[in-house]
């Protein structure tokens, strides 16, 4: 599990008293983004600029650029919230922010979804994107834009469906990552 020092310290002990026998659940709570929380959130991105396709990101920014990012995205209102487990490991997070640098597109979010290794396929993906649509609906926003590379990411896709967004374009061939080519699927929701 990616945990940083930062989880490592505030996490309570664990109730070893609990019986073996107990069934397992997937229990989690959504919460603002705070800058305590950007090295972890850093760490669990790094792995996905390392290991997928789905950003195009080469290299992971340094925590210096990510901490200038939330805060301008927090300036302008665009909400970043993460999902993390009773004992305060971060299981996901997902995060708006504006779609272009232009003035014009203010009311329009592109929105960002992570979760951690071991949090796929819960149901967490789902609940987290649906947090992130409810708190864009709220800061005013009246467009949703999800950006979604086209290889690799079909439970992304199928994620988006079931909340609503709709394909509307494709670009093949724009991003070219681990030797081959990859192109995008825009998604958009209306939140009006």
């Amino acid at each position: 599990m990616l945990e940083s020092e930062y989880q490592k310290r505030r996490r309570p002990p664990r109730d070893k008293t609990a019986p073996a026998s107990e069934p397992a659940t997937f229990q989690y709570s959504i919460r603002p983004a705070t800058e305590e929380d950007l090295p972890g959130i850093l760490q669990l991105y790094r792995h996905y600029v390392r290991n997928s396709a789905v950003t195009f990101d080469e290299k992971p920014p340094t925590l210096r650029k990510f901490r200038a990012q939330f805060a301008h995205n927090t300036k302008l209102g665009f909400p970043f919230l993460l999902a993390e487990s009773p004992n305060g490991d971060l299981l996901g997070y997902a995060r708006a922010q504006l779609f272009r640098d232009k003035s014009a597109f203010r009311h329009t979010a592109e929105s960002t979804i992570y979760l951690g290794p071991a949090s796929t396929g819960r149901g967490l993906g789902k609940a987290l994107l649906a947090a992130l649509i409810d708190a864009c609906r709220e800061a005013g926003m009246k467009e949703m834009i999800a950006v979604i590379a086209d290889s690799g990411a079909d439970a992304s896709l199928a994620l988006h469906k079931s909340l609503g967004f709709t394909e509307s374009g494709r670009m093949g061939k724009v991003g070219f990552k681990f030797g081959r080519w990859i192109g995008i699927v825009m998604m958009q929701k209306s939140l009006r």
